[in-house]
C-alpha cells in the first residue's frame, strides 16, 4: 500500500498503525501523486487548529478520516496522535469490526496509562482516555488499567539510582519453530559454551568494576536466553556464584533463572539453582497438548512438564512462572482450555499468556500455515484465559504487544498473592536502568525521559570475537 505524507514526515507513526490495522499490506512511501490503492496523510496548520486528515483507497473503496488539536497543544507527541487518529478513523470504515486495541499501535500500552497515573491521573480518568482518545475495548482497558496499577506498586519499591541486571545465555536444546530469538541449538554449538562462559565472566567483572565507580543498588536479576538451564549443574553453580561474588546483591528483591524447557531440568540442577541464590524460576510448557508440542519441535511431552514442576517443588522452589502461547499451530480453543486447566491445577505463582507472533527469524514464518488458529480462535483463547485466571485469583501485572502478532492482541503476565515479576515490570515500563550482559544483551540507561541503548553483539561467535571491546565499554558505562 502506497503512503504519501503531505505537511509532515511522521513516517514511523503512520507505518506502525498501518501494520496493526492492515498487517498483510506492505508499506511503500512515495512523494509523488498516485492512482489506485494507497494512503494520503496530510497535516494542515490554521490559526487555531492543527488538523490531520487521511484518505485511504483500498480494493476500490475510498474513505476519509480527520482529527485535530488546538495549536497551543500541538507539540510533537500530539501531532503524532492526531495523525494516527485520522488514519484510524478512516481505516475503521474498511474493517469488519473495531480492533480490540483501537488506535493504540505501540508495544507498551501500559506505559501510557502508568505515566498518566504518575502525573496525578486516576484510574477513572485513565479509562476515559483509553476509551475516548484511543477507542480501546472494555476488556483491553481493564487489562491495561490493572497492569498499570501493578506498575505503580513496583515503582513504590524503587529509589533513585536503582537498576536491574540481565544475563543472557543464548543456547537452547533445540530450536522451536516459532522462536525468533538469536539462540543456538546446543547439539550444533556445544563446543562454544565453555568459551562463551569464559567471555561472559570477563564482561561480568568488567561491569562490576564499572559499578564500583558509580554505585547502584541492584533490585532484580534475570538470567534469560535462550534457555539458561542448557548449562549443566556445575556450570549453573559457577554462574550464580560468579554473579554473587562480582555484584552486591544484598538488596536484591528478586532473582530469576529462566528454566524454560523441562528437558533441561533435573533434581540436581533445580537444587543448585535454589541453593545458589535464585528466588524465582520459569518452567514454560507453551502448551500441554502433546501433538502441538511435536509440531513445535520441543522434544518433550506434557508429562515431562509435570515431572519438572514436581521436582522444582521438591527442590524448594515456590515462586514459579509458566508460559503459555495462544495461537500455536495445531492448537484450538478446546485444546488451549485443556492446557490452561492443567496449568492452573499446578497453582504456579505466575502464568504468562503470550499471543503467537510470526517473526521472519522464525522457521514457522516460512512454513505452511494452514494449521494456525484464526484470529477469532485466538481471541476466544485469550478471553477464556482471562476469565479463568481471574476466577482463580490471578491479576494482570504487565503486558506488551509485538509486531506480527495474531489479531494484534497482546502478551500478559498474570500473578497472584503478590508474586509479580518485578524485573519484567521495570524493564517493560522503563522505570529504571537495565545492565545487560552476554550475547544479545541490550543495556538501557534511563535518565528521566531520555533512554540510551547499548547493544551487545547478537551472535555468540561475534560476542566472543569482540569480548575485549565489550568488557572495556562495560567498565565505562555510567548508569
Amino acid at each position: 500500500m502506497k503512503l504519501r505524507l503531505i505537511g509532515h514526515d511522521s513516517r514511523y507513526a503512520l507505518e506502525q498503525i498501518m501494520l496493526v490495522l492492515f498487517p498483510q499490506e506492505k508499506v511503500e512511501f512515495t512523494e509523488e501523486p498516485f492512482r489506485g490503492d494507497g494512503v494520503i496523510s496530510r497535516l494542515s496548520q490554521g490559526k487555531r487548529w492543527l488538523t490531520a486528515t487521511a484518505k485511504i483507497t483500498r480494493q476500490g473503496r475510498t474513505v476519509h478520516g480527520a482529527a485535530r488539536c488546538r495549536m497551543e497543544s500541538a507539540a510533537e507527541p500530539m501531532r503524532r496522535q492526531i495523525l494516527r487518529q485520522s488514519f484510524y478513523r478512516a481505516a475503521l470504515q474498511l474493517l469488519p469490526e473495531a480492533p480490540s486495541w483501537g488506535a493504540l499501535s505501540g508495544v507498551r500500552p501500559t506505559k501510557l496509562v502508568s505515566r498518566h497515573l504518575m502525573a496525578g491521573g486516576t484510574r477513572k480518568s485513565a479509562d476515559r482516555m483509553l476509551r475516548q482518545v484511543y477507542d480501546v475495548s472494555p476488556k483491553r482497558r481493564e487489562l491495561c488499567l490493572d497492569a498499570a496499577e501493578a506498575t505503580m506498586a513496583a515503582l513504590a519499591k524503587q529509589q533513585p539510582g536503582d537498576i536491574s541486571l540481565y544475563v543472557g545465555i543464548p543456547f537452547c536444546p533445540t530450536r522451536c519453530i516459532y522462536c525468533s530469538f538469536v539462540a543456538s541449538a546446543i547439539e550444533k554449538s556445544k563446543n562454544l559454551l565453555p568459551a562463551y562462559l569464559k567471555a561472559l565472566e570477563q564482561e561480568i567483572y568488567a561491569a562490576a568494576e564499572g559499578l564500583k565507580q558509580n554505585p547502584r543498588r541492584i533490585r532484580t536479576v534475570y538470567i534469560g536466553g535462550g534457555t539458561p538451564t542448557t548449562l549443566d549443574a556445575g556450570q549453573m553453580a559457577w554462574l550464580l556464584d560468579t554473579l554473587h561474588e562480582a555484584f552486591d546483591l544484598s538488596e536484591c528483591l528478586e532473582f530469576t533463572v529462566e528454566a524454560g524447557r523441562p528437558d533441561t531440568l533435573d533434581p540436581e540442577k533445580l537444587r543448585v539453582i535454589r541453593d545458589h541464590g535464585a528466588t524465582r524460576i520459569s518452567i514454560n510448557p507453551q502448551t500441554m497438548e502433546d501433538p502441538v508440542l511435536d509440531l513445535l519441535g520441543r522434544s518433550h511431552s506434557s508429562g515431562d512438564i509435570l515431572r519438572a514442576y514436581s521436582q522444582a517443588l521438591e527442590a524448594g522452589h515456590r515462586d514459579i512462572n509458566m508460559d503459555l502461547i495462544a495461537g500455536l499451530p495445531g492448537d484450538s480453543p478446546e485444546g488451549f482450555r485443556r492446557t490452561l486447566s492443567a496449568v492452573l491445577a499446578l497453582e504456579p505463582t505466575n502464568i504468562t499468556v503470550h499471543t503467537l507472533a510470526l517473526k521472519k527469524a522464525a522457521t514457522l514464518y516460512y512454513e505452511e500455515r494452514t494449521t494456525l488458529p484464526t484470529a477469532e480462535m485466538v481471541e476466544e483463547m485469550l478471553s477464556d484465559a482471562a476469565a479463568a485466571l481471574r476466577e482463580h485469583g490471578y491479576r494482570p501485572y504487565y503486558l506488551y504487544r509485538q509486531k506480527y502478532m495474531t489479531g494484534s492482541f497482546e502478551n500478559v503476565g498474570w500473578s497472584r498473592n503478590g508474586y509479580d515479576n518485578l524485573y519484567n515490570i521495570y524493564m517493560m515500563e522503563e522505570l529504571h536502568s537495565i545492565l545487560s550482559l552476554g550475547a544479545g544483551g541490550m543495556t538501557k540507561i534511563i535518565d528521566g525521559t531520555k533512554i540510551t541503548r547499548l547493544a551487545n553483539p547478537k551472535y555468540p561467535q561475534e560476542y566472543l570475537r569482540n569480548i575485549g571491546e565489550i568488557a572495556a565499554k562495560k567498565r565505562e558505562v555510567v548508569l
